[in-house]
């Protein structure tokens, strides 16, 4: 019994730590992976923009615990893409949680939460935004933080304009390539996963990902549901300030868009 256990797990591990090869098997997979943009109190005067992106500290790890504690394990967008391309097998309940603009409280708040759950998350950065120091928004020593600590910093274009509508070829190598190799040079990795600002995206926009590395990329159609033959569109489920726990479950769990 002991020489059958101790084979078992070496195949176990010579298949979760060999690099995944992708093959012409088209697949379907089905992981919620999570949209968020504020983790903080919005101001008193907060317009309904940032209401709605607004989800409070306190939603949030509420949120982290019921993940936890109904056995949902937080994987890497790496990890989904592996699994779609190459048949790497994830844990039974896998969630991806995503951060759109780079908003400091990415650090303050949702960085502190997903360590104290011992959980992991992909960050999706302006980088112009942050090499402007602009406030309000992380800075590249906090990004390097996050990321030597596990979390995962991502492309969400140089400057966040709408790339589908007067952005020609060199512009949009400006924009995603730009901003590719800005966080290659500061956090020592390249990028491989895009966020569309704005959720808006074309044909041009796509062929120039492919271009620059770029393996998978989100967006802001709703769904948990994705395929290998689409890659650069995959779905994301929308966490909004007025999303309750019980909605917040029945979208992890039941959502089948």
């Amino acid at each position: 019994m002991r020489g059958i256990a101790l084979a078992l797990l070496a195949v176990w591990l010579v298949a979760v730590l060999s690099p995944a090869r992708a093959d012409e098997t088209r697949r379907r997979l089905r992981v919620p992976i999570l949209m968020y943009h504020y983790i903080s109190t919005p101001p008193d005067d907060a317009d309904r923009y940032r209401l709605d992106l607004s989800v409070t500290p306190e939603q949030f790890a509420a949120q982290l615990r019921w993940l936890r504690d109904h056995g949902y394990t937080a994987v890497s967008l790496d990890d989904v893409y592996n699994a779609l391309h190459a048949g790497t097998p994830l844990p039974p309940r896998p969630v991806v949680l995503t951060f759109d603009d780079g908003y400091a409280d990415a650090y303050h708040h949702a960085y502190r939460l997903l360590r104290q759950f011992g959980m992991t998350g992909t960050f999706f950065v302006v980088t112009e935004w942050i090499d402007q120091n602009r406030p309000g928004y992380l800075t590249w020593d906090q990004a390097r933080e996050m990321a030597a600590a596990g979390m995962s910093i991502q492309s969400h274009s140089r400057t966040h304009p709408d790339l589908s509508r007067g952005c020609d070829y060199d512009c949009l190598v400006y924009q995603i390539l730009g901003s590719v190799e800005t966080i290659e040079a500061e956090i020592g990795v390249r990028p491989r996963f895009f966020c569309y600002p704005g959720g808006r995206y074309n044909a041009d926009i796509l062929t120039v990902l492919e271009q620059v590395g770029i393996v998978a990329a989100v967006t802001t159609q709703g769904g948990t549901l994705h395929v290998s033959d689409r890659p650069l569109e995959l779905a994301r489920v929308r966490v909004r300030g007025t999303t309750q726990l019980g909605d917040f479950a029945w979208m992890v769990r039941d959502w089948r868009g």
